[in-house]
């Protein structure tokens, strides 16, 4: 698909892998949106496929036509959302750099809060389901809502007490924060956020913004190994065994 070389305002990268009847959707919505900023000051959708069987990209080639600022990227075998997320962070080229999940649990209209918090000077703005309740619409079934307590004990234990929610999918980056965050870590699987928070904390303004947002039943989080990978990997972030600039592999 088509290769952004010029400087432009905006980046979002979705992850997906076996996404292809939802992808669509999605992306007929974050275009519809971003169609007047990507007209002004220019923006980037780039797709990101992780080892998808189903024709998932092929579902993003058919919005190319309308939206020559959209492209996708591949890799096999699937690596986990993390490695998803850093590989487009780390090939995007605009000023500011979103992701989102493929499901937009979070409305692609609340980047507007996030941009926000950037143009009164954060480097990251991370989307909460816990600082406002009341703006999350659909509730997770109630054993997730007790793991995701377990996991924000989890955190706090790992050294990022100051954050409601290290894991809504949602988070906005200057390009400079991005690059060298993004740069450094090494987590594939879904504790990446913790990560990113984590090699942040001294050395970016970080700032949690409410955000409205909705449970799909169709998350690609599945329980059981999942949350012990995570259980793992936040034990190793906080050991500090993580991260490119140490010389270990990929989390």
């Amino acid at each position: 698909m088509t290769e952004m070389t010029r400087d432009i305002a905006l980046s979002v990268v979705i992850p997906a892998r076996n996404e292809a009847q939802r992808i669509g959707p999605t992306l007929d919505r974050v275009i519809d949106q971003l169609a007047p900023l990507a007209a002004a000051d220019g923006v980037e959708i780039i797709v990101v496929d992780g080892g998808s069987s189903d024709g998932t990209l092929d579902a993003v080639a058919q919005r190319v036509g309308r939206a020559p600022w959209l492209r996708g990227l591949s890799y096999r075998p699937n690596r986990g959302k993390g490695h998803a997320v850093r590989m487009g962070m780390l090939a995007a080229v605009g000023r500011r750099r979103l992701f989102t999940d493929a499901d937009l649990s979070t409305p692609i209209e609340e980047l507007s809060a996030l941009m926000a918090a950037l143009d009164a000077g954060a480097d990251v703005a991370i989307g909460s389901r816990q600082l406002d309740p009341a703006r999350v619409q659909r509730r997770q079934p109630r054993h997730r809502q007790l793991l995701g307590r377990g996991f924000n004990q989890l955190v706090r234990w790992a050294g990022l007490p100051q954050y409601r929610d290290t894991q809504c999918g949602f988070k906005l980056f200057s390009a400079t924060a991005a690059e060298a965050l993004f740069g450094q870590a090494s987590v594939d699987g879904f504790a990446f956020d913790v990560e990113i928070l984590t090699l942040a904390r001294d050395r970016f303004r970080v700032v949690e913004v409410p955000v409205r947002w909705s449970h799909d039943d169709d998350s690609r989080l599945r329980l059981g190994r999942a949350v012990l990978r995570m259980a793992y990997d936040v034990a190793r972030i906080r050991a500090g065994l993580t991260g490119r600039a140490a010389g270990n592999g990929h989390g």
